[in-house]
């Protein structure tokens, strides 16, 4: 339960983040889709009695989440004040990995979908 409470807060946030103009739409559908993706893999592979464990690349895609958000939230502060988009950066570098984690989870997990 813990992990699928950490994606609420994470979507929760990004969706509030939208609203006030700080995250485009795009970007949260992307993370949306990669979230249900390796969800349903996940739970397909459960069904079979498989264990599909969180990869290196999901974890730093995480990790990323948990800086970007907090920056955004904070309005990018401290860099803000010295001109360095560190919280966009962030939320880059998370979209990165969101994807590059994604495809990696359904590649190698692709015989899941096919039993």
């Amino acid at each position: 339960m813990d992990p699928l409470a950490d994606k609420i807060l994470v979507v929760a946030a990004l969706v509030c983040l939208v609203q006030l103009g700080d995250v485009p739409a795009w970007m949260v559908i992307v993370i949306l889709a990669r979230e249900f993706t390796v969800t349903g893999l996940r739970t397909a592979a459960a069904a079979q009695g498989i264990v599909i464990a969180a990869g290196t690349t999901g974890k730093i895609k995480t990790i990323l989440q948990m800086i970007a958000i907090p920056a955004l939230l904070l309005q990018n502060w401290p860099f803000y004040y010295i001109g360095f988009p560190f919280a966009q950066i962030m939320l880059w570098a998370s979209l990165i990995m969101t994807v590059i984690s994604g495809v990696e989870s359904v590649v190698k997990n692709k015989d899941t979908f096919s039993m």
